[in-house]
Order: C-alpha cells, then sequence, then structure tokens
C-alpha cells in the first residue's frame, strides 16, 4: 500500500501491527456484526499516521473489502493517509492529529459506565504522543472516574518523527508516571501475542499497557529506523522487504 501510494509510515505500522491483530482476533468484542451496537467494545486508534496498517485489519476482518485498500493514499479515496472516520465501517474517529484518542476514549468509558454497559474501550496509542498534554490530562480524569472499563496501549517503539523518544522529550521513568497517575501498568513484549492476548482480557482498569515494540519489525533495514517513519520502499525494497516478512 506505501509503496503503490509512494506514502510514508511503514516503519511504524509494523510496529502496531500485532496489536491490532490480537485486538481484532477475539481480544475485544468488535466486529462487522455488532459495530452499530453500542454494546460492543470501542477502539480507538489514536496513532492515526500508521492508517496502512490500521485500514489493512479492517478489510482483513471483513470491515470493508480488501479492494478498497488498493486506493489508499491516492486522491479521492476513502482511505486517507491518516486515519478518517468518514464513510468507512470500523472507524470510531478521525486521528492522526496526535493526543485526541484518550480524551475521547475518557467520553466514551464514561458513557459505558454511566448505561451500566460491560463494554470496555481501548485506545491505542505511540509512545511520541505522551508528549502531548491532553494526554495526561486525560490520565488524571480515568481515575477520578474509576474507569476500570478503559485500557490503554502504548506502542512504545521508542522512536518518534525525527530521532528517539527519549531525545526528543524524554518519557522514563515511563511506567512510573503512568502509576504516579493511580493507572494500572504493565509491560509486555508488544509482538507476543500470547502476552498481548493475556493483558487485554485479563486485567482491570483503568490499565496502561506498554508493548516494547521494534519499529519496522520484521523487516532488517527498517528495524529501529526513523528513516522509515517518513519514506516510502523503492521497487527493491519492497521486493525484499516482503520476502522478509514471508520468510518469518
Amino acid at each position: 500500500m506505501a509503496h503503490r501510494a509512494k506514502t510514508a509510515h511503514v516503519g511504524s505500522s509494523l510496529s502496531v501491527v500485532d496489536i491490532l491483530a490480537v485486538l481484532y482476533s477475539g481480544a475485544a468484542n468488535i466486529h462487522p456484526e455488532n459495530f452499530d451496537n453500542l454494546n460492543r467494545d470501542f477502539v480507538l486508534f489514536s496513532k492515526g499516521h500508521a492508517a496502512s496498517a490500521f485500514y489493512s485489519i479492517l478489510a482483513l476482518k471483513g470491515f470493508f473489502p480488501t479492494k478498497l485498500l488498493e486506493t489508499y493514499c491516492t486522491d479521492g479515496s476513502a482511505l486517507g493517509g491518516h486515519v478518517t472516520h468518514g464513510g468507512k465501517p470500523g472507524v470510531e474517529l478521525s486521528t492522526g492529529s496526535l493526543g485526541h484518542g484518550l480524551p475521547y476514549g475518557i467520553g466514551i468509558a464514561m458513557s459505558q459506565k454511566k448505561a451500566g454497559s460491560n463494554a470496555k474501550t481501548f485506545v491505542i496509542m505511540s509512545d511520541g504522543e505522551c508528549d502531548e498534554g491532553t494526554t495526561w490530562e486525560s490520565a488524571l480524569l480515568a481515575q477520578q472516574f474509576q474507569l476500570s472499563n478503559l485500557i490503554v496501549i502504548i506502542d512504545r517503539n521508542r522512536l518518534q518523527s525525527l530521532t528517539g523518544t527519549e531525545q526528543t522529550l524524554a518519557l522514563e521513568p515511563f511506567a512510573e508516571k503512568w502509576k504516579a497517575f493511580n493507572w494500572n501498568v504493565i509491560s509486555i513484549d508488544g509482538h507476543s501475542h500470547d502476552q498481548l492476548r493475556e493483558s487485554l482480557i485479563s486485567q482491570n482498569g483503568p490499565l496502561c499497557v506498554i508493548a516494547e515494540t521494534t519499529k519496522g519489525k520484521g523487516v532488517s533495514f527498517m528495524e529501529n529506523s526513523v528513516l522509515w517513519h517518513y519514506r516510502s520502499p523503492s521497487d527493491e525494497e519492497l521486493a525484499k522487504a516482503l520476502q522478509e516478512l514471508k520468510a518469518e
């Protein structure tokens, strides 16, 4: 998709795709047949620049035809380079301007509790997104309103935009910050489906799952390289990347 459209964020998509795969394979109660039911779980993909991963998962799970993926990030397509809501089943809200997903999730989780629903709200965030003040304002509210149905999953790949997260605006001690806001916090391997599944179905919130990931996971020349935040693969790089991913 990124190669066809000559667009970016391949590394960001590869770091988060395992998280999405686990959520949409049963860890979250959400699928095309129940999407119009307000008692289902809500999944907010706040890391909107990794749209190619999110759209791919939605298409593979049947929210819309996989053929539509061929139009990704092209003129007139419904699938923009950042996640957009209009007219696409499975997308809760438009994201990409970072720091919006968790505030929105707070509102949904509060509404679920007020309605007496057993549904959960999942918010998938990037670690760089935790530079945003709205993230921490929302973190305060979650404990204040005892949002046991709220789960934040942070794609902790330690790279953002132009350099590392710690060089941009240091987040460490990261887990301790969330704990200081009275959240339950666990750190896991964000590419282990078993660890992801266990953490997402067995814990009460407000829960922050720090998913340790690798930017560009599975492609040797993309892994831990900030270059692949913006670059699209050439013909030769695409062929090599697909070969490596199939080998896994």
